[in-house]
């Protein structure tokens, strides 16, 4: 009955088809095909109603091709975003060492900096000290002068 769902199950029984009743589900337990049949009622194809469904020992549901076809379009779509969300954590982790190493640049150019300038400065000394010992002056008995 199309219009209120109702599935009627004759099986073959010393060769006389015998009416069976559905379970309390409303379906029918095929023992050939370890399977249960029934009615379903939703839509599909753009129409609401009755559509004859399969369903597993266990009470699943079994899927249409268009649903499986669907089930896999959104199964790709959940491991395309997955796999996007990993490159974009993996491009966020190069960045983020890419950024250590500029810092670690910097660090090691400043302190080339210091260096160089502390060794000016040595230079400098070095120099001043020879120009006061080429006056006659010696660098270690300068005077203090304070004011």
């Amino acid at each position: 009955d199309p219009d209120g769902g109702l599935l009627e199950y004759y099986e073959l029984k010393n060769e006389r088809y015998e009416l069976k009743q559905p379970d309390e589900n409303g379906r029918h337990w095929i023992e050939s095909m370890e399977l249960f049949l029934g009615t379903w009622q939703g839509a599909k194809e753009g129409r609401t109603g009755y559509w004859l469904r399969w369903w597993e020992e266990t009470g699943n549901l079994l899927p249409w091709a268009l649903e499986l076809i669907e089930q896999e379009r959104q199964r790709a779509e959940q491991e395309h975003q997955r796999a996007e969300q990993e490159r974009q954590l993996a491009e966020q982790e190069r960045q983020e060492k890419e950024r250590e190493h500029q810092r670690a640049e910097q660090e090691r150019q400043l302190a080339e900096r210091e260096h160089q300038l502390a060794e000016q400065e040595r230079q400098e000394k070095e120099r001043l000290i020879a120009y006061l010992r080429s006056q006659g002056i010696d660098p270690n008995n300068l005077p203090n002068h304070t004011e």
